[in-house]
């Protein structure tokens, strides 16, 4: 879904666990579907539910004390196969940044593409914010896209995070690839007409 990025602030759904890949965010079961619409309602789906499918409240999306748009990950989160349908599932859900230490990088440019902000942050920093969302669920984090900055506003910690410009640019502005080139079209066509030469 199209966003616009500026500011987030919202409190956060705590996942400590470290490689978390593709297929425990969404199993390989559901991707038959082509459509982005649903995913999110099997977002986890393996952890979510036992197997007689009741929820499983052991797990923290139904644990009523967390929730939010922001996502607090451990390392190496969405590694395994590059399938997009993890990002659909993310944001079909309602997460708009994901934040952990390390990104797999095809799945980061996955949440990129699909209007979810990877934020990445040294280890230090994930471990506070985990104990800090832990010791009180209405802990409430910013995401300044903007000033690429992430600030823990119950303790004022907060750490710079890199983002590719033009994936910035586009988040900022609500824009995909298509309309990125769309926006450009004018441009495209007057180097076009300036460079016809060089088509010989």
């Amino acid at each position: 879904m199209k966003q616009k990025f500026d500011v987030i602030r919202s409190t956060c759904v705590p996942l400590p666990l470290e490689n978390v890949d593709t297929d425990q965010i969404i199993p390989a079961r559901f991707l038959k579907a082509t459509s982005k619409e649903g995913f999110g309602e099997n977002l986890f789906r393996d952890w979510r539910y036992n197997k007689d499918g009741s929820l499983n409240k052991n797990f923290v999306l139904n644990d009523e004390r967390f929730s939010g748009e922001i996502l607090v990950a451990g390392k190496n989160f969405g590694s395994g196969s590059s399938r997009e349908h993890a990002a659909w599932a993310l944001s079909g859900y309602g997460f708009r940044v994901v934040v952990s230490s390390f990104f797999a990088d095809i799945h980061k440019q996955n949440e990129l593409n699909n209007f979810v902000l990877p934020v990445t942050v040294s280890q230090e920093f994930l471990e506070h914010l985990l104990s800090s969302i832990k010791d009180d669920p209405k802990t409430i984090v910013e995401v300044d896209l903007p000033r690429q900055l992430i600030t823990n506003l119950s303790s004022f910690r907060q750490e710079s995070f890199e983002i590719n410009q033009y994936k910035k640019h586009c988040l900022i502005n609500g824009l995909d690839d298509i309309d990125f080139l769309l926006e450009n079209k004018d441009k495209i066509f007057a180097w076009e007409k300036a460079n016809q030469s060089l088509r010989h």
